[in-house]
């Protein structure tokens, strides 16, 4: 779980490398100008917390980890943070109001804008893939990872929790990452922690482009959803539940330690032929299901040694979480979590 450290005991942070600010400057500040006059368009007024301006603030609370609201206040009384220049009027009061009402959506906005970006500066740096990796890039047009996970409590001294009984989760987001780059292509945001993930079904299929492949865990076990993907020419591959029934219609592999089937799963309108591997190593068997029937499309070892590179949205979700900072909010409402999150 998350590291619930208190930094408002610790003292203030120094400001970033000058080669770390200008990057993000570069990467972050076009992105963010892009979006003014949607910013405009929603009618917001020109304040002194303006968009660009409350994007370098968060952006600075997260990268040099302040220890609160109160303590970046403070901070950009006396210094320039990124690109927004000091502001000696600027109170915690109103920056907390800021965070609060500011539409998400906007932030939102500035990372799909960089997104892209951020894709082209990784596939330029040619670092090498493992093999199963390198194999399913010279055969799909993606290789994508989608998978949730629960956002970290809050703190109960921040605003309206202070008399809660238990601190309560910040909510739970779901992403759909690039296997190699590990960077998402879509993100979103869900005020509940406890949901299933199934329930992001219908905003992830969209960002699944044909003719890729996608791999999830069990956690998304939708017979109807899989048809809807194998219709719209997307190769998926997760695992087999346990208890799963089926009805064997030809054997592809059958060794002492591989079996590779076509089998029937599901019933009436979800009815659907896919092939079941199972393969038995360290004295377990591991069961995977896939909708390319075809060997040559899905290698029976291809598949095998593909899933558990699905671990990498783990190793991506951790990375956010420890390194970057969001196993802390700085603001427990929900419209400053999703702006956080972004």
């Amino acid at each position: 779980r998350a590291i619930q450290r208190d930094r408002t005991q610790r003292p203030l942070s120094a400001p970033p490398a000058e080669a770390v600010v200008a990057r993000l400057t570069e990467i972050a500040q076009p992105a963010t100008l892009a979006q003014v006059s949607y910013f405009h368009g929603l009618g917001l007024r020109a304040r002194l917390l303006t968009l660009p301006v409350m994007v370098a603030l968060v952006l600075s609370l997260l990268w040099r980890q302040l220890g609160s609201i109160s303590e970046l206040v403070r901070v950009v009384h006396t210094e320039a943070v990124l690109w927004a220049p000091p502001l000696r009027d600027l109170t915690q009061q109103a920056l907390a109001q800021r965070l609060r009402t500011l539409p998400a959506v906007l932030f939102g906005r500035v990372l799909q804008t960089i997104l892209p970006l951020l894709q082209s500066r990784w596939q330029g740096r040619q670092r090498p893939l493992p093999p199963p990796v390198a194999w399913a890039y010279a055969h799909f047009t993606a290789v994508l990872i989608a998978d949730g996970s629960t956002l970290d409590g809050l703190l109960r001294k921040i605003g309206l929790l202070r008399d809660a009984v238990q601190a309560p989760l910040a909510g739970r987001m779901l992403a759909v990452l690039d296997l190699a780059s590990r960077l998402p292509r879509q993100v979103w945001y869900d005020a509940d922690p406890h949901g299933h993930d199934a329930r992001f079904w219908d905003r992830w299929l969209s960002a699944v482009p044909s003719g890729a492949l996608v791999l999830f865990d069990l956690g998304f076990t939708d017979f109807a959803r899989w048809a809807t993907l194998a219709a719209r020419n997307v190769t998926w591959l997760t695992r087999a539940k346990k208890n799963l029934k089926y009805e064997a219609v030809k054997v592809l592999v059958h060794t002492p330690m591989v079996q590779d089937r076509i089998v029937w799963i599901g019933e009436g309108a979800t009815r659907q032929r896919v092939r079941l591997i199972e393969v038995q190593a360290h004295g377990t068997i591991y069961r995977y299901l896939t909708n390319a029937l075809d060997l040559a499309q899905l290698p029976t070892a291809q598949a095998v040694a593909l899933y558990p590179q699905r671990w990498r949205v783990e190793d991506a979700f951790a990375i956010v979480k420890r390194l970057l900072g969001l196993a802390y909010f700085y603001c427990g409402a929900e419209n400053a979590i999703e702006m956080q999150v972004w």
